[in-house]
């Protein structure tokens, strides 16, 4: 029996893990793949507080060291369901584990939806990238290509626009779905320019990685290509909740409806980083939902 049992090995699980190990509870934390999550795909983090630059896997391998330091265990398996059976929660993997914990944070993350081409997975942090936040400055002076039409899609070419040379809309339906606003602020830029109703046929490669795409118009079926030293894909992000879902409710797009106290509807559950409804998705605010679930969940185990 645990006292505490984290779904998911990322930023978020690993400072619930530690926030809890250093109150002196023990801990499981549960990953199906690696640890680091999303935060992986960054070559550089530079801005995260305390470190000029990191790389995301170097940042992941230090947060695994310092929670196995403090006497975390770790399971390499996929959750399937979480039971709650009151006062002790049963968590299962497709393995055939079944782990007993008091609580649970469940900090399962997010994927980014991505445009399912050959060779985009060896591509990304090699002129792939998801967040302008964390990658736009790589791209100064250069060319990049942003993937998408939406608010989230327009608000990353704003920024990359900032710094970059030239910015390239790739957008698959006849228009941009974002605020008028956004389209409006981002297309007064002298260095945008947008292709819309395209859909995008495979990527060019150099010996440093992305070179450009070949885009195709829908309708005509005219093939260009364009040269451009990163991409920035913004179709979406995919929540992987749903079979928490009767521990924790769900909004309308799969998302933990929860706010900054991440709590649950369920006494002795909580939730932590990208899953949660939220407005911003940060390194620095799935550390700091992971530090508020697993306080949370110290006082509620203290209080038994």
């Amino acid at each position: 029996m645990y006292d505490m049992i984290v779904v998911g090995g990322g930023p978020a699980g690993m400072t619930a893990a530690l926030y809890a190990l250093r109150n002196g509870k023990t801990v499981l934390v549960i990953e199906k793949t690696g640890f680091g999550g999303q935060i992986t795909h960054s070559p550089k983090v530079e801005n995260f507080p305390g470190s000029l630059s990191i790389s995301g896997n170097e940042l992941a391998d230090k947060m695994l060291e310092q929670i196995l330091a403090q006497g975390a265990e770790i399971e390499i398996e996929k959750v399937t369901a979480v039971r709650d059976e009151g006062k002790v929660k049963i968590v299962e993997t497709e393995e055939g584990g079944a782990y007993e914990g008091r609580t649970v944070v469940l900090a399962a993350g997010v994927k980014h939806r991505m445009l399912g081409l050959e060779g985009e997975y060896e591509l990304v942090g090699e002129g792939i990238s998801f967040c302008a936040v964390c990658d736009g400055d790589f791209y100064s002076g250069q060319t990049v290509c942003v993937v998408g039409g939406g608010n989230s899609a327009l608000q990353e070419a704003i920024l990359l626009a900032e710094k970059c040379e030239k910015v390239v809309m790739l957008q698959d339906l006849p228009f941009y779905t974002g605020e008028q606003r956004l389209q409006d602020v981002l297309f007064a830029k002298e260095n945008v320019k947008g292709f819309t109703n395209v859909k995008i046929n495979r990527f060019l490669r150099n010996e440093n990685g992305l070179a450009g795409v070949e885009i195709e118009d829908r309708t005509s079926g005219e093939k260009r290509e364009i040269a451009c030293d990163g991409l920035f894909e913004a179709i979406g992000l995919i929540p992987e909740n749903e079979p928490f879902a009767r521990l924790a409710a769900l909004n309308s797009y799969g998302y933990f409806d929860s706010d900054e106290r991440c709590l649950t509807g369920t006494e002795g559950v909580y939730v932590a980083g990208d899953c949660r409804s939220k407005g911003v998705r940060q390194l620095t605010t799935a550390v700091a939902d992971g530090a508020t679930a697993a306080l949370a969940a110290c006082r509620y185990l203290n209080e038994q």
